[in-house]
């Protein structure tokens, strides 16, 4: 439900009682990943979407159920073969979907519009809920920081809480979101239970080195894709905000420099769009000894072969080398500032979920794939 917190938190404050649906586990091609959320409150308002529109009336329908009745549920929607009118995923998927009511009087509901208020600042939490498991204990939540504190419980067993802080808090490090399976007494032993880890984090970043037509074409295609970008350039004529209304901050500043002094993770990316030696080689050295997502620097052919081999001469290794994206983007036979952008951000989506980049049709390839493998002991985890 933290992918539509912000909305959740506004009927908190508002003082609405709401349910809400939340995917759980998804098989095949299932158009939403677990974490998809589906609200309704008790006027009949609905936000948010668990399947993009195949189940979305059905699920509906639970959601005022479970207002009326304040039962949690778990229910599974698939394809009807004797009937592909009836109620399921024409795609082919199945997703199984946890309905919640969260309401004033509820004992979880301070704990989940602690979760939602902290989604809603942009900070990092995760929610933490058991899907299957003893009756009386579905429904309960928790909600767990970066620094292991956390809010609510699930009650039974002392160990339990403490095993659910640290695997929740290992996917919050990672930014995903997904199913943890464990015992009601903390590790395998008594009754299975399933838990529900949603992870809300700050945006990723988006660091965008050159302030030309290129980056601001960019710029709008990162934002759109959920990025904190920054643009940064050293030549303060370039690099205003007014020539990137759209950039989180304009930075001027030597590009290594600012690299050195900023901050980034294992989600950031970095595209290297000024194609100048003078700045790319100072700054891809650094860059490609990060621990970031993606580097990707533009260029035609004969500067990418220059580049590598100005590279090499200040001490990058072959297998630094390797992770640089150049020439950046993929190949769509792009032109213009806004298909070049296009081309970039399929190459970082590509990069990110394992994609070939091949089109889809006649290719007998999955079309929702992972590049990263899924942590020991948990199952449906996404992004």
């Amino acid at each position: 439900m933290l992918d539509i917190a912000e909305e959740l938190d506004r009927w908190v404050s508002q003082g609405r009682d709401f349910a809400v649906a939340t995917v759980v586990a998804v098989g095949g091609s299932a158009p939403r990943q677990p974490g998809a959320a589906l609200a309704v409150d008790t006027e009949g308002t609905a936000i948010g979407s668990v399947s993009g529109g195949c189940v979305e009336g059905a699920v509906y329908e639970l959601c005022r159920q479970a207002l009326a009745d304040g039962e949690t549920v778990l229910e599974r929607f698939g394809y009807s073969d004797e009937d592909a009118f009836a109620v399921g995923l024409t795609c082919g998927g199945v997703i199984d979907v946890l309905v919640t009511p969260v309401r004033g009087t509820d004992p979880a509901g301070p704990v989940v519009a602690s979760a939602l208020s902290a989604a809603a600042r942009g900070e990092a939490a995760a929610l933490a809920r058991i899907v299957s498991g003893p009756g009386e204990m579905r429904g309960r939540a928790m909600v767990v920081r970066p620094d292991g504190s956390y809010e609510g419980g699930f009650g039974g067993h002392p160990e339990l809480d403490r095993t659910v802080v640290g695997e929740a808090g290992a996917l919050l490090d990672a930014g995903r979101t997904g199913t943890v399976e464990i015992g009601e007494q903390g590790s395998r032993c008594g009754a299975p239970l399933t838990v529900l880890v949603e992870s809300s984090v700050p945006p990723p970043r988006m660091i965008v080195f050159g302030a030309i037509d290129f980056a601001a074409a960019l710029v709008r295609v990162g934002k759109f894709l959920g990025h904190h970008v920054t643009v940064c350039d050293a030549r303060p004529v370039f690099a205003t905000a007014a020539r990137f209304p759209e950039a989180d901050e304009v930075v001027v500043e030597w590009p290594h420099r600012y690299l050195e002094r900023t901050e980034v993770d294992a989600r950031t990316v970095l595209c290297v769009l000024t194609h100048d030696a003078k700045f790319d080689v100072p700054l891809l050295r650094l860059a490609l000894r990060l621990p970031v997502a993606y580097v990707g620097a533009m260029g035609s052919r004969r500067t990418h072969l220059d580049r590598n081999e100005r590279l090499r001469a200040v001490g990058v290794t072959e297998l630094e080398l390797a992770r640089l994206c150049s020439p950046i983007g993929l190949d769509l036979g792009a032109r213009t500032p806004e298909e070049t952008a296009l081309s970039i951000a399929a190459e970082i989506v590509a990069n990110r979920r394992g994609g070939s980049g091949v089109s889809l049709t006649g290719a007998h390839i999955p079309i929702h794939h992972d590049a990263r493998p899924e942590p020991t002991g948990r199952i449906g985890s996404v992004a």
